[in-house]
């Protein structure tokens, strides 16, 4: 999985510097969480779109990458229509903390700002076309074997 192929330049920095932690250790946390998110999206690519748009589409990633706070809600609303529990979220937080040796905890924080980035970043490489974050979650997913 190319980490660059699926979060904006600066992303692994900019989750690094919010949560306070080395850019390698949010490397390890992001590798870890990625597959869970994206399975998740692919799960629910019917309505992502519509969710990912409403809650900013493109804007999600710069909002992390941008000198501007963070707005976590964004992240857990996105979540939210990922996972569809706040339970489904811990759980993909404790399989990750176990794959990754990462503390659940900091894992549950990384969560949010992930998914945004993802999101985000996804819906900027749609160029806001009907259909195109769909389609772009589909050539990422069949890269990664379903």
């Amino acid at each position: 999985m190319n980490l660059n192929d699926l979060l904006p330049n600066g992303g692994i920095e900019a989750l690094a510097g919010q949560l306070g932690i080395p850019p390698e250790q949010a490397r390890r946390g992001a590798e870890a969480l990625l597959p869970s998110v994206l399975g998740g999206m692919g799960n629910n690519s019917a309505a992502l779109e519509t969710h990912v748009d409403a809650l900013g589409g493109a804007g999600l990633a710069h909002n992390v990458v941008g000198g501007e706070p963070t707005e976590i809600a964004r992240g857990n609303a996105l979540l939210g229509g990922i996972f569809g529990s706040k339970a489904a979220s811990r759980e993909v937080a404790g399989q990750a903390a176990e794959n990754s040796g990462l503390d659940p905890a900091l894992l549950r924080q990384m969560l949010p700002i992930l998914a945004m980035l993802v999101a985000g970043h996804l819906s900027s490489r749609s160029g806001g076309q009907q259909g195109g974050l769909g389609r772009i979650l589909g050539t990422v997913l069949g890269g990664l074997g379903g």
